[in-house]
């Protein structure tokens, strides 16, 4: 079975705007690209990062129909995608422009509810009464949080807006799918923030460390609250999966947090053969398909054609993250 993440990079400018795209004739280069992409590596479990997301679920609708027309095409009968944090008021002037509502504003950056969100597929069934979303956990909560400072001492986020601004700038995710034979695996999915964009107080970096951070406690066995109200904790084999935004070994970001969820005892990094970037520096590590470490995983790759393979142009001229993913084996029921 093969699991994958991809940030896909499919975000308008606009609420309906990826919509009328994939509902277009001739669909836009990046569309193309994405499409040509899962169809070629076929994961059995995707994380879409980087897609608006609608309140009815249309664009994703549409997305899978696109991806399951014609020959070659690839059925996704399941799907998770609640709504997350990115672009949703939050009532206060963030950002210190004076103003209220704007993308700087939101819960998670975002210039409308859903702009650049997640989404998960699956050809297996999800169930979502097992599954938990922690994408409203206050960030205040997670003990040890680390929250900004302005340079004159006081906080970011004053009383009022700590005790409801999330961890999660987009969302946090254990999702339950069920195998052949009744068992579950786990999908632990987030997108944190890009630890970019900051002034002297960090905001970003930090809340993106912490998000990160989260998925150490939660492999630790610590409980949180979900959406619903019900205390959860790790139960079972897991991927954990996602555009994390922060490389263990360079660029932006707090390297340590990455480099410490990589190290944690109960996952293993497949650490699959990293593409080099075009100019011969090598690319950032972003995205990651990280299994627990009692599962098989015989292969895992990042997708990333070299010139003059089949698919390079095209995935050249699509989103500049690449799809990686982890084949794992299971023995029979």
């Amino acid at each position: 079975m093969r699991v994958a993440a991809y940030d896909v990079g499919l975000s308008r400018s606009g609420p309906g705007l990826l919509l009328f795209d994939l509902r277009a004739r001739k669909p836009p280069a990046d569309i193309a690209a994405v499409l040509a992409v899962i169809r070629e590596t076929r994961p059995d479990i995707l994380l879409l990062t980087g897609f608006d997301q609608d309140f009815r679920g249309v664009a994703l609708t549409a997305l899978r129909a696109r991806l399951a027309a014609g020959a070659g095409g690839i059925d996704y009968p399941f799907a998770y995608a609640p709504p997350g944090n990115a672009g949703v008021e939050s009532g206060f002037d963030l950002d210190g422009d004076g103003r209220l509502r704007g993308a700087g504003d939101a819960l998670g950056w975002g210039r409308f509810p859903g702009q650049g969100g997640m989404a998960l597929l699956s050809r297996l069934p999800v169930d979502a009464e097992a599954s938990h979303d922690f994408s409203g956990l206050p960030w205040a909560d997670l003990p040890g949080a680390r929250l900004p400072i302005r340079p004159h001492g006081a906080p970011v986020l004053d009383p009022e807006a700590r005790s409801g601004w999330p961890l999660a700038s987009n969302a946090l995710w254990d999702v339950a799918v069920t195998l052949p034979g009744g068992r579950r695996l786990r999908l632990l999915a987030s997108n944190p923030t890009p630890p970019l964009f900051d002034g002297p107080e960090q905001f970003n970096l930090l809340r993106n460390a912490d998000e990160i951070r989260f998925w150490r406690l939660y492999l630790d066995g610590a409980a949180f609250p979900d959406s619903v109200g019900r205390m959860a904790r790790l139960d079972g084999p897991f991927v954990l999966l996602g555009d994390l935004n922060t490389d263990p070994v360079a660029g932006a970001g707090d390297r340590a947090a990455i480099a410490a969820l990589l190290a944690h005892p109960a996952l293993r990094d497949p650490n699959p053969p990293r593409a080099t970037a075009r100019a011969g520096e090598r690319a950032l590590r972003l995205d990651y398909a990280l299994p627990a470490r009692e599962l098989d995983a015989p292969d895992a790759a990042v997708f990333w054609p070299e010139p003059g393979e089949p698919l390079a142009e095209l995935v050249a001229a699509g989103p500049a993250h690449r799809l990686v993913w982890v084949d794992l084996r299971f023995p029979d029921p």
